[in-house]
């Protein structure tokens, strides 16, 4: 891989987290009584809440080893792996290798807070409309989700680097 890719790698998972870990301690700051702020019209909503689950909450519940073992250990070895995944690639795309560097600052992120926190993460924010609203996020889960998107978008038939689209079977 060529250091300029490393170094857009190494550049991307920073700013995740950097800017991840920035906004918790601001929200903490700023709405640790339990209030909820709401902007643009209602549509997005900011409450801090300490989360001891994955997604919504989701096992929040389970014994602490075993939340140790989920929400730890297990992401830490996907991370590993995701990294030795892009090494061993080589050369990647710019879309690949941005969504890969956003996945993986997104991860670690939350990891941080996992780490140092307990076990749980700092979540901030909402969106929505009237009855419809995602879950309380962070960015560190905006930054696993735009990876994701772009990993998506990068994914060989999907689109291409050349613009091409994939041939017509003959007919």
């Amino acid at each position: 891989m060529r250091p300029v890719k490393i170094l857009a790698i190494v550049l991307i998972v920073m700013a995740c987290v950097g800017c991840d870990q920035a906004a918790k301690l601001t929200a903490r700051s700023l709405l640790g009584n339990g209030q909820s702020v709401f902007l643009a019209n209602g549509h997005v909503m900011f409450r801090f809440v300490e989360n001891e689950g994955a997604f919504l909450g989701l096992g929040e519940r389970m014994p602490r080893a075993v939340r140790t073992v989920a929400f730890i250990a297990f992401p830490l070895l996907v991370l590993a792996l995701m990294i030795v995944s892009i090494v061993r690639r080589g050369d990647i795309g710019w879309t690949m290798l941005v969504g890969f560097s956003m996945l993986l600052g997104g991860g670690l992120g939350n990891l941080v807070d996992r780490i140092f926190r307990a076990g749980s993460v700092r979540d901030f924010m909402a969106f929505g409309a009237g009855r419809l609203w995602t879950g309380i996020m962070n960015l560190a889960d905006l930054c696993v989700m735009a990876g994701c998107l772009l990993l998506l978008l990068s994914a060989e038939g999907w689109t291409s680097s050349r613009g091409s689209s994939p041939e017509a079977p003959a007919g």
